[in-house]
């Protein structure tokens, strides 16, 4: 099984990259299943019914989120209405949409994809990850109801996103990290046979401070005084992810590697799929 996960698309350029370049992708590296973090889709801060809809069109099966979800207040309204559309699992109990489901793949597998968030540095009043994860897993484990397992951690600290991987190597077939917007250079397969990258980067404008405009994040740590608000940057966007191998009969990555397309970082397509 072919799986790719793409990071948190930011603003226009982000958005409208991945929306040009994914067919392409599914078509030529004939990908079974695609997973896009949408949080920063709409200027940078949050997703619009639309966007999400603009995406599952150019061909993600999933569009997860992390703690922008609800910055553009209709998420509130259209994360019932849509399965496929998945804020974080550890947000309290009463919140709008689900943090988990199974999907079918091109391939006729099925897939648990699920979103969960960090404490550190960022929610500390959230519900333990690492327990939320544990529920997840013990309703749905691999191997038993479906045959492949992908979280999707939006986390700050790195410490933290790489213990969670470990908490579930051998359980889940990737773990990658979302939310700092930097394709970071460990992609690897854990001891238990588990795909794992601590943050997939961005798709979006990398002439920028994390996606947006540099000069206002500039002016704030030079002047610690705001003179405007973060604007997404809309220049040439490069799209970057991870792509995953699935052996169809465990479960678990055969192969991992970093995918990045685009005019500002070296270019990278998993060689397996080449």
């Amino acid at each position: 099984m072919r799986l790719l996960f793409l990071g948190d698309m930011v603003g226009r350029a982000g958005r409208q990259a991945v929306w040009d370049r994914l067919p392409g992708l599914i078509s030529d590296l004939k990908l079974d299943f695609v997973v896009v973090n949408g949080e920063n889709a709409a200027a940078g801060f949050g997703i619009t019914e639309e966007i999400f809809l603009d995406t599952l069109a150019a061909g993600a099966d999933v569009v997860t989120t992390g703690n922008h979800v609800w910055d553009q207040r209709e998420a509130l309204v259209f994360a019932d209405r849509h399965d496929q559309f998945i804020r974080p699992a550890n947000f309290p109990p009463g919140a709008p949409g689900k943090g988990s489901g199974v999907f079918i793949a091109r391939n006729g597998a099925r897939v648990l994809v699920s979103n969960i968030m960090g404490r550190v540095f960022m929610h500390p009043d959230l519900d333990d990850p690492f327990m939320a994860a544990e529920r997840i897993l013990d309703a749905c484990p691999l191997g038993e109801q479906v045959d492949a397992v992908l979280f999707d951690f939006h986390a700050e600290a790195s410490s933290e996103k790489q213990c969670f991987g470990h908490f579930v190597d051998g359980r889940a077939s990737l773990v990658v990290g979302t939310h700092t917007h930097v394709p970071t250079a460990d992609c690897q397969i854990l001891n238990g046979g588990t795909a794992y990258m601590t943050d997939a980067g961005m798709c979006g404008d990398y002439d920028s401070s994390l996606g947006m405009e540099k000069e206002e994040p500039l002016n704030r740590f030079i002047t610690k005084i705001a003179r405007g608000r973060f604007e997404p940057a809309n220049g040439p966007a490069t799209i970057c992810g991870v792509g995953v191998e699935i052996s169809d009969r465990t479960g678990l990555a055969e192969k991992v590697a970093p995918l990045r397309l685009g005019p500002r970082l070296a270019e990278a397509i998993p060689a397996f799929w080449a």
